[in-house]
């Protein structure tokens, strides 16, 4: 993240933030491991509820940050059909977050969300 422009490192930072206040706010989440997969920064229930998210800033694309999930998870169709209006993905493991424009909050929150309670969510249905 040292590495990374100011802005690319500020979304990153936020979305650090908001991944640790949404685990502490969901029930069965509870603390986060937090490490570097592949270089990137990463965070994953302890419990156990949820998989791994990734977040990171690449210099071959300079212009956008991309939050990853699991590609054997149906997080990123999820989001495709449900919050494409608001976020981009790409491929079946990344959201697309360009730099030139807002963050769309309830939309990424939405997405950690599900992310973090992905394999509690799956036993309840």
């Amino acid at each position: 993240m040292a590495t990374c422009p100011a802005p690319a490192r500020q979304i990153l930072t936020q979305i650090r933030n908001w991944v640790h206040s949404l685990a502490a706010g969901m029930d069965g989440v509870g603390p986060l491991d937090e490490s570097l997969k592949w270089g990137e920064p990463a965070w994953r229930p302890k419990s156990g509820a949820g998989t791994t998210i990734r977040a990171d800033w690449k210099a071959k694309t300079p212009d956008q940050v991309m939050i990853f999930f699991d590609c054997k998870t149906d997080l990123i169709d999820r989001t495709r059909s449900l919050l494409s209006s608001e976020l981009t993905c790409e491929g079946n493991r990344a959201i697309i977050l360009p730099l030139d424009r807002p963050l769309p909050e309830d939309a990424i929150k939405t997405a950690l969300g599900w992310a973090l309670r992905y394999h509690l969510d799956r036993k309840a249905s």
